[in-house]
């Protein structure tokens, strides 16, 4: 018996220091070909969250309109990702992550032909959004469901680290940022970039080796509604998976306020220049990539369990110190905490979920499990607004800060240290 939090800490890789290679050099490739593609895209999906918007406001003044675009590029996690999610466990998964770039290369190449021809409009906007989200939803699903027969077993901590660090800062912060600088140089030329991108990741997919089709199953297959159904009784009849999904609900929802309050606080009430803001955010991406090198280290040393926990100390540092200080350099500290430990929780609960999830569900999971997570992000901004329109914008992260701080019992409740055992779940699992 170890003293891991889940899978045997003892056999963590050190992701910052130890050779790639793995048990073959085919683990390795694949990794590097994942941590590429996932790279490459997420970038391009950064850049596609700028640029559309933008194109909107060249149409219409009115911001409902404008924001609606931003809203048809995220909308598909809550309306299709557990169809989505059948799909991925129907299909080669690597023939989807194609599919799924061939479709937003497409879709790229329409607004240039609409630009070209002054025929920009919302409803092209809406459309072209809503196909990329939902190519975003397969590629994501897909790729994440792809990794266990991609790397093996003793490789996919590190693989899963380099690809969550690639997500964060690509998606959330590299993008946006190339986004802004191509579009000082056009409109077109920022989309031109963005196609060209997502067409060499998917070139790069054909440098994957194996057999990527998820394992047939042992009986007829049930009906679309009843593989979802599937999907989500495994999870909620896995007392692990549950809880991690649940917890995560409450972590994203606390993102997505600190997400949707920090631009409007930092002007107002901290006084931030628009130097010192983009600093606090890059706080956040420098946290995400300092997870993504230290978590092997991390495990080695505290154990899974802890550096599960690490998440929801950042989280609560993250809207709980703009409550007490408005000093920007104290809540930049805040925010690479809360940047750090997001990533340590995603890369362990994908190894976790990775060693107990059958193949032939990872994607009805995933898929579950990112409706979950992204699915609460836009509540808590919802709520975030209302409540810092009623009572402040301290008050509101004080709030969130609690509702933090309320999942820590459960967590040493629910996940306790023998829970996470491999051996006595992962039999329990491969029986459900």
């Amino acid at each position: 018996m170890t003293t891991d939090g889940a899978l045997s800490s003892e056999r963590a890789p050190d992701v910052g220091t130890a050779s790639l290679s793995g048990p073959s050099s085919r683990g390795a490739r694949n990794t590097y070909v994942l941590v590429a593609f996932t790279a490459l895209t997420n970038l391009a999906d950064g850049v596609t969250k700028v640029v559309l918007p933008l194109l909107a406001t060249r149409v219409t003044d009115s911001p409902l309109q404008v924001s609606g675009v931003a809203v048809t590029l995220t909308l598909p996690w809550l309306l299709v990702s557990l169809y989505v999610g059948v799909l991925v466990d129907r299909f080669d998964r690597r023939r989807l992550l194609w599919l799924a770039d061939g479709v937003r290369t497409a879709s790229v190449l329409v607004l240039l032909a609409a630009m070209a021809a002054d025929g920009i409009s919302i409803p092209l906007l809406y459309g072209c959004g809503l196909v990329l989200g939902v190519a975003e939803v397969v590629a994501l699903t897909a790729a994440t469901s792809l990794v266990p027969t991609a790397v093996p077993e003793e490789g996919r901590e590190r693989a899963n680290a380099w690809v969550a660090g690639a997500e964060t800062v690509c998606n959330e912060f590299a993008g946006p940022l190339v986004g802004g600088l191509l579009l000082a140089a056009g409109a077109a030329l920022a989309l031109g970039t963005t196609g060209a991108a997502y067409a060499a990741g998917a070139l790069m997919l054909v440098l994957l080796i194996g057999r990527f089709r998820p394992s047939a199953p042992e009986t007829p297959r049930a009906s679309v509604h009843q593989e979802i159904r599937q999907g989500l009784t495994f999870l909620w009849r896995q007392p692990i998976l549950r809880f991690m999904a649940l917890a995560l609900t409450v972590l994203c929802a606390c993102w997505g306020a600190w997400l949707a309050l920090i631009p409007l606080a930092a002007t107002k009430l901290m006084g931030a220049s628009s130097g010192e803001y983009g600093l606090l955010l890059s706080a956040l991406g420098l946290g995400g990539v300092a997870g993504a090198l230290l978590v092997g280290r991390i495990n080695r040393l505290l154990g899974r369990r802890w550096a599960l926990f690490a998440d929801i100390l950042g989280t609560f540092a993250m809207v709980a110190v703009p409550v007490v200080t408005t000093s920007v350099p104290l809540v930049a500290v805040a925010a690479f905490a809360g940047g750090m430990g997001g990533v340590l929780w995603t890369v362990n609960s994908r190894t976790i979920s990775q060693s107990l999830v059958p193949d032939a569900l990872l994607g009805r999971y995933n898929a579950a499990a990112r409706l979950f997570s992204w699915g609460a992000m836009p509540v808590g901004s919802a709520l975030a607004g209302v409540l810092a329109q009623w009572f402040g914008m301290r008050a509101t992260f004080a709030v969130f800060a609690v509702i933090t701080a309320a999942i820590v019992l459960p967590f040493f409740r629910y996940l306790p240290t023998r829970s996470l055992h491999p051996d006595r779940p992962a039999t329990e699992n491969r029986r459900a």
